[in-house]
C-alpha cells in the first residue's frame, strides 16, 4: 500500500450559520492548514498515487483568497470542509485535517 500526505496552506474567509450566538457568524478569515492523505495499492503510470502539484492545485484554486461561503453550498465549518475536500479527491483520499487556527483542527476520515 502506498500513502502520501500533502500539506496546503490557504488564506480564506468564511462565516458560519449557527444556532447560537457566536462571533463566528461574522465574516472572518483564517490561514487554513489542510493536510490531505491519499493511498493506493498501485501507482499510476508516472509512479505516483497522485501528483502533489495536482493535489495542491485542486484545493488552492478552489479556496485560496476566496470567501468560502461563495464557493460551497453548505455551512463551511472545518468539519464540513474536511469531508468536502476528501470527497473531491476520490478514490484515493481517506483523510483530511483542516486547521483553522493553532488550537482548532477538524478531521474527516473515511
Amino acid at each position: 500500500m502506498y500513502e502520501v500526505k500533502k500539506r496546503i496552506e490557504v488564506s480564506a474567509a468564511h462565516k458560519l450559520d449557527l444556532s447560537y450566538e457566536s462571533k463566528c457568524t461574522n465574516l472572518h478569515g483564517h490561514n487554513w492548514i489542510i493536510d490531505v492523505y491519499l493511498r493506493s495499492e498501485t501507482l499510476n503510470g508516472d509512479g505516483m498515487v497522485m501528483d502533489f502539484t495536482h493535489i495542491k492545485k485542486a484545493i488552492q484554486d478552489k479556496f485560496d483568497h476566496k470567501v468560502i461561503n461563495d464557493v460551497v453550498d453548505f455551512n463551511p465549518t472545518a468539519e464540513n470542509l474536511a469531508k468536502y475536500i476528501c470527497d473531491s479527491l476520490e478514490p484515493y483520499c481517506f483523510r483530511v485535517d483542516v486547521q483553522e487556527s493553532i488550537d482548532n483542527i477538524a478531521s474527516y476520515i473515511k
